[in-house]
């Protein structure tokens, strides 16, 4: 008799996990892996959560979250993005990762196919495993790693009698930091309603873009997107475990269900904190992404002048840089040489699937201190290793 269930013992921790943790241990080593800003939540927001443990908000809230979460977070993504959701159509989670598994685990049948453009986000995969749906991913490697109409038709085509359900897109996008414009993105969503598909539209990292601003999804589409976002990354919360669903009522009442026996509730004290940051943080984000963006400045800089390659990120806080061509073995040899070697901790490009092999990635939610640290130990390895 098996005891565990094999659709999870199939499931492997997420390779970003499983490579930090094996470089751990190593003396001295400088992390550029976990994609953790090291920006710390802003004030206002820290003392909104300790007033709420100081005033007992240790109780459950409504399955969906406190109601005035809800109206918050209405009127805060009506402000940035011009989205329309009703504060009934929103569900607080514990993080973006359960608002996903959340939403996928909902929609889906067993034998439903899910559409993901690759290299892709780790949880995406495991959660449409677990509910027995079918990923068909597809390549962008050639496309300059954004998902193109045409591609995206064929896929469809060669899968018409495959009982698609819905596609996954994430932008700006982890692990590359490419990102879609209106245009990009109109292009797209034509392909996607003459399919029906559904759209779950993860944008965690809306408010990290450089060079154009961000257009949501629900937007364009609004019947049938599912908007994943949080605020982790905007607000640096990533400890404090909120993230958001927005979705049509329709889908919304079904997901509430999932998301009670999935969690019950989100942390009522994170919820305080977060109701501070959609109310009076509007500006904490853009403060935040002038310094990503140094960062990233600074960072394209350094590789350009050690001959590296790399996809240049429009968003996010991640760089996908190629694996020089003389290095003989796969992307996990190659960062586990650097780790122990030079004592700098990359990710494998292979942790975010098969088309990732042969890249790693870089994260710049990192202090200015240790990029300048990291891109100096990556210079001198790849010298040393060049000419020995």
């Amino acid at each position: 008799m098996t005891e565990t269930n094999q659709i999870i013992k199939k499931i492997q921790v997420s390779g970003i996990r499983r490579f930090d943790e094996a470089i751990s241990d190593v003396p001295d080593i400088i992390k550029l892996t976990v994609g953790e800003p090291d920006l710390p939540t802003p004030e206002h927001v820290k003392k909104a959560g300790i007033r709420a443990i100081q005033q007992d908000f240790s109780h459950y809230s409504p399955l969906m979250g406190f109601q005035k979460l809800q109206v918050a977070a209405s009127r805060y993504f009506n402000q940035k993005y011009q989205l329309t959701y009703a504060p009934s159509e929103i569900i607080t989670t514990v993080g973006a990762t359960e608002a996903v598994a959340t939403a996928l685990l909902t929609i889906l049948n067993p034998g439903d196919g899910v559409l993901l453009p690759t290299p892709s986000y780790t949880s995406y995969a495991p959660v449409v495993a677990m509910a027995q749906a079918t990923l068909i991913p597809i390549d962008t490697t050639h496309s300059g790693y954004k998902l193109t109409p045409a591609d995206l038709a064929a896929t469809i085509q060669a899968h018409a009698n495959g009982h698609l359900k819905a596609i996954i897109l994430n932008y700006p996008t982890n692990p590359t930091g490419v990102t879609y414009s209106k245009a990009e993105l109109l292009a797209l969503i034509a392909v996607i309603r003459q399919a029906g598909l559904l759209v779950i539209s993860d944008e965690i990292y809306s408010e990290i873009t450089y060079d154009q601003p961000h257009t949501a999804l629900g937007t364009l589409y609004p019947e049938k997107t599912i908007t994943i976002n949080g605020l982790s990354k905007s607000h640096a919360m990533t400890g404090w475990r909120l993230g958001l669903i927005m979705a049509p009522q329709e889908l919304i009442n079904e997901m509430k269900k999932t998301h009670q026996y999935l969690v019950t509730s989100t942390s009522s004290i994170s919820q305080v904190a977060g109701i501070e940051a959609l109310t009076n943080g509007l500006d904490d984000g853009p403060q935040m992404r002038a310094i990503y963006q140094q960062r990233r400045d600074y960072l394209v800089t350094r590789l350009s002048e050690m001959g590296l390659n790399y996809v240049y990120p429009s968003g996010a806080f991640y760089l996908f840089v190629q694996v020089p061509t003389h290095f003989k073995g796969t992307s996990w040899d190659f960062a586990t040489s650097l780790a122990q070697q030079a004592q700098l901790a990359v990710i494998p490009g292979s942790a975010f699937g098969p088309t990732g092999e042969g890249w790693f990635r870089i994260s710049y939610a990192a202090s200015q201190a240790a990029l300048r640290e990291g891109m100096n130990r990556l210079a001198t390895w790849l010298t040393e290793f060049e000419t020995a």
